[in-house]
């Protein structure tokens, strides 16, 4: 046999990535979660804009697109989570940080908007607090500053 052929004993095979541990999978749950909102709501937006009678309707189709392409940020990430991909996280959080000033500004206003802002915070702070947790950033093979492998 030629060493390409050679399998690898255990004790120098590459590390598998461990089991997913259960914050991950919440944190790719509520980044999932975010993504279909987004995506509902852009549907929602182009549907209304294209049968409904807008003030502006190339406004309402470009919203309603904009939402469904931005739904594909925390759609990946949480694919990615679910993968124990090192990469996903960087675009969980942002998408968590860009959530959280939307949410003030649905708590500023003085409607039915009000508990969507609530429930928006506290899904953007519970991921990522989960996001940023030990556990998981093991899970996902990240490193920090002074870890790196040498």
């Amino acid at each position: 046999m030629s060493s390409e052929q050679t399998p690898l004993a255990p004790e120098t095979a590459p590390d598998a990535p461990g089991p997913r541990p259960r914050r991950l999978t919440y944190a790719a749950a509520l980044a999932a979660l975010e993504g279909l909102a987004l995506l509902v709501g852009g549907v929602w937006i182009l549907v209304l804009g294209i049968t409904g009678d807008p003030d502006d309707r190339g406004q309402a189709v470009t919203g309603g697109l904009t939402l469904m392409v931005l739904a594909l940020l925390p759609l990946l990430a949480a694919r990615g989570l679910l993968g124990l991909r090192g990469w996903s996280r960087g675009p969980a959080v942002i998408t968590q940080i860009m959530a959280l000033p939307v949410a003030y500004n649905l708590l500023q206003a003085d409607s039915m908007a009000i508990p969507a802002g609530i429930a928006l915070a506290v899904v953007a702070v519970a991921a990522l607090v989960l996001l940023v947790n030990a556990e998981t950033t093991r899970a996902l093979g990240i490193r920090g500053p002074g870890n790196a492998a040498k």
